[in-house]
């Protein structure tokens, strides 16, 4: 069966009628979860199959935003906290080789996690790359303030989620680092050259290219489209995250419901369809903005069909896991960041 080409959130822990009419009628591709979806692990897993179950879709990917610190949308007293990025980071600087293999670590248990309420895609790894004065939105959310120390602990972090069954998400192409302010509330404009922004911002995410999907940044950058962010300029999609980064896999925009965007739902959803994104992400769980991303979005076809179905088919079964042994080797690295 065909999906439209979004993404959509849900309300609540268990599905209203309204919602599963919509979800039956309009066959989203994906399913994204947050805190308030989230009770108990059976009835995450109950909530994640009867959507599987109205889309025909057993393999339709479920996605959640789920990196450690202050983004965590599963927690206690269910699941455990993760370290932040920038514990990596740290323990990175110390010595290479334990960073990376911290937030591996760090990443195949949040793996395990998800796996186990059928979750199987992870918005994770970031590459932003923070600079002194930009806002605290990313704040230790990132790894790292350099290209290629960000791009090997967020290839780390891939290969945690891999090895444990989950699709890694990429983000926020082509980055969100330089940001003043938040672009939950209002649009972000980056005025840096080009130049720079190739050396530092957009050279984290080209070792990562080749990751089956990212998300982008609701960001302007003046230098190189003063007139919309990221996620709805079909010159940076085009120049710069098919381009400059050659990222190749499925893109699909931050949310669309976020006060960066201008303008109504509908037209925020052709702005970014237009700009050349192959998926759009709705995450507040608002059904009347549910239904108006739906009427904007095409059928999943062409290339945007090509990279969901490359996506999805380059996601493996899990790994064996030693939970416990991991928990205790990621501890004991951890503590070395506090004793640091």
């Amino acid at each position: 069966m065909s999906s439209r080409a979004f993404i959509t959130g849900v309300s609540a822990t268990e599905l209203s009628r309204a919602e599963r009419e919509f979800i039956r009628a309009e066959r989203p591709w994906g399913l994204i979860l947050f805190k308030r979806n989230i009770e108990k692990p059976n009835q995450v897993s109950n909530l994640v199959a009867e959507f599987r179950d109205l889309v025909g879709d057993a393999d339709a990917p479920v996605m959640i935003d789920q990196e450690g610190g202050r983004v965590q949308r599963l927690g206690p007293p269910h699941w455990p906290v993760y370290p932040p990025g920038a514990s990596f980071g740290a323990l990175y600087d110390t010595d290479p080789a334990l960073g990376l293999t911290a937030a591996r670590l760090s990443s195949r248990l949040i793996a395990a996690d998800l796996i186990a309420l059928g979750i199987t895609v992870d918005c994770l790894p970031l590459a932003d790359v923070p600079v002194e004065g930009s806002d605290a939105v990313i704040g230790n959310r990132a790894y790292g303030t350099e290209p290629g120390k960000v791009a090997a602990i967020a290839r780390a972090v891939t290969e945690g989620l891999e090895q444990g069954g989950v699709l890694p998400v990429l983000k926020h192409i082509p980055g969100h680092g330089r940001a003043t302010a938040d672009s939950h509330h209002r649009l972000p404009t980056v005025d840096t050259s080009r130049k720079e922004l190739e050396r530092t911002d957009f050279a984290a995410f080209q070792p990562l290219a080749d990751l089956p999907m990212a998300m982008t940044a609701h960001v302007v950058f003046s230098a190189l489209d003063p007139a919309h962010p990221a996620t709805t300029s079909a010159t940076i999609i085009r120049q710069v995250i098919r381009g400059v980064i050659g990222f190749q896999g499925l893109l699909m925009s931050d949310d669309v419901s976020m006060n960066a965007l201008a303008g109504t739902i509908a037209e925020r959803t052709r702005a970014i369809v237009s700009a050349g994104c192959d998926m759009v992400l709705h995450c507040n769980g608002k059904l009347e903005e549910m239904r108006d991303v739906a009427r904007e979005t095409p059928e999943l076809a062409g290339e945007p069909l090509r990279r969901a179905k490359r996506a999805l088919a380059s996601r493996k079964g899990p790994l064996p896991l030693d939970r416990r042994a991991v928990q205790a080797e990621l501890d004991a690295l951890i503590d070395r960041v506090g004793t640091a």
